[in-house]
């Protein structure tokens, strides 16, 4: 088994650094080799743009799924994007790790994803949710809030994780055929003393070792959309 884990913090010895240290031990332990992209200490290229490529399909006018399915055709893709695209493919288990800011990701994870996901070779159009080219892997999000736990939910202030996550979740994730996770939240972070740190931690490492008990979050399947689109069109033609 394999797991990769892209961590997202731009100082080396956050709160998120020792999360995804014990994610390292604990997956480690239970025998999966286990890769980390740090990607604030690899300097990785935020913006997706025509220097992601090394070749050419339409020098007018920039689409960018369109080149991405091009260069992943014709082998032009920069090493950066080929290199993190490989590990993404051989992964069983993709780890998310990452600080929320502003009720999203940070910019160079959003990134990593708009780059990495590359169209025709993770997604395409008929490939989507259960019929993704990434079926078969899991994911997991384990982020961290500066507020308590208190402003979030389905009646608090922030409104609740769940729906804050929806667009990585659903719209990433599951979007690309991942079985996901339900997600891991540190929340407080900036204002936890050292014990309640330790315990978050160790609550994570349980989490963690118990990942084959946990239930994915539900998501579309394309045959439904597509039985409902022929049921419309039947009607219609009636």
């Amino acid at each position: 088994m394999h797991a990769l884990i892209v961590y997202a913090h731009p100082e080396p010895h956050s709160f998120n650094a020792a999360l995804r240290d014990v994610a390292v031990a604990t997956l480690s332990e239970a025998g999966y080799e286990v890769e980390v992209s740090d990607l604030y200490a690899m300097k990785f290229k935020a913006v997706l743009d025509r220097d992601d490529f090394t070749t050419v399909h339409n020098a007018e006018r920039f689409n960018a799924s369109l080149e991405q399915r091009h260069a992943a055709a014709h082998h032009g893709l920069t090493p950066d994007v080929a290199s993190e695209l490989a590990k993404l493919q051989r992964t069983d288990l993709l780890i998310l790790q990452f600080p929320l800011w502003w009720f999203g990701l940070p910019a160079i994870l959003k990134g990593w994803i708009d780059r990495v996901f590359v169209s025709g070779v993770v997604y395409g159009r008929n490939y989507l949710y259960d019929h993704g080219k990434l079926k078969g892997k899991r994911a997991l999000v384990s982020t961290t809030t500066g507020g308590p736990a208190e402003l979030f939910g389905p009646d608090a202030l922030n409104g609740d994780m769940r729906d804050i996550l929806e667009p990585l979740h659903r719209g990433v994730l599951g979007f690309t055929g991942m079985s996901v996770l339900p997600p891991h939240i540190c929340h407080h972070v900036p204002y936890a003393g050292a014990d309640e740190r330790a315990a978050m931690l160790r609550e994570y490492g349980e989490r963690l070792h118990a990942l084959d008990r946990l239930t994915a979050l539900p998501m579309p399947k394309l045959d439904d959309h597509l039985a409902a689109l022929e049921a419309t069109r039947k009607a219609k033609a009636r």
